[in-house]
């Protein structure tokens, strides 16, 4: 998954960013309102965490802008004000949750599987699809009951397919949600991924099909 943290606060930001790659997440910071609105013009992000406090403005202000612009981009503020008006306010102005400092780096992790539970319209985390089972917060795989170990990228890219079965994806795209905007990537890397991840899916019903130009896509063999 790729992450946008607005965060003016760099230790704050350093820590949260740390824990959410250790998942295998791809996290790009924003510490103020400008940058923010810079990288969402330019990129897309599964989740955005929003602190409200920025030195050129209020959070929820990028937040009212980001809904009245219809993007249905998960957001969980973050918020040292504990006042539940401005909880609400938050929540009115369509966040999808919200977390008050100082907080629990565990709860702010299982804060973000909800929520993206939720967009995706699922109950659970666990994908199962042609004889695979993955559970990307676990981060276990298994093809035909066989446990099968994958490296962080590799099961964020499994997951970003399996999330999206049919659906064509470049070479740039899959490097623009698997690595951040600072990291030098070639288009050789996604293949490695890629012939990584087919050798993992070798035994289920599922393959990763190459259209020559274009891109990738996952397909489900019946």
């Amino acid at each position: 998954m790729k992450f946008l943290l607005v965060e003016d606060n760099q230790a704050l930001a350093d820590a949260v960013s740390s824990r959410m790659r250790l998942d295998g997440h791809v996290v790009e910071h924003a510490s103020n309102l400008g940058d923010a609105n810079a990288f969402v013009e330019t990129d897309e992000y599964d989740l955005i965490l929003l602190d409200i406090m920025l030195p050129d403005g209020d959070g929820r202000t990028f937040l009212k802008a980001h809904r009245a612009r219809n993007r249905d981009t998960p957001v969980i503020v973050l918020t040292a004000r504990s006042q539940v008006s401005d909880r609400i306010g938050s929540l009115d102005l369509g966040a999808d949750d919200y977390v008050t400092k100082p907080f629990d780096h565990a709860e702010l992790e299982a804060r973000c599987r909800a929520v993206l539970r939720r967009k995706a319209g699922k109950s659970k985390t666990v994908l199962e699809m042609g004889g695979v089972v993955f559970d990307p917060v676990a981060g276990l795989l298994s093809v035909h009951g066989k446990s099968l170990n994958l490296r962080n990228r590799e099961l964020r890219l499994l997951e970003l397919l399996l999330n999206s079965p049919e659906q064509i994806f470049s070479k740039q795209k899959l490097a623009d949600r698997l690595f951040s905007y600072d990291e030098d990537v070639s288009e050789n890397a996604i293949e490695v991924y890629i012939a990584r991840l087919r050798k993992h899916l070798e035994p289920s019903s599922l393959k990763i099909t190459t259209l020559r130009g274009i891109g990738y896509r996952l397909d489900h063999d019946s």
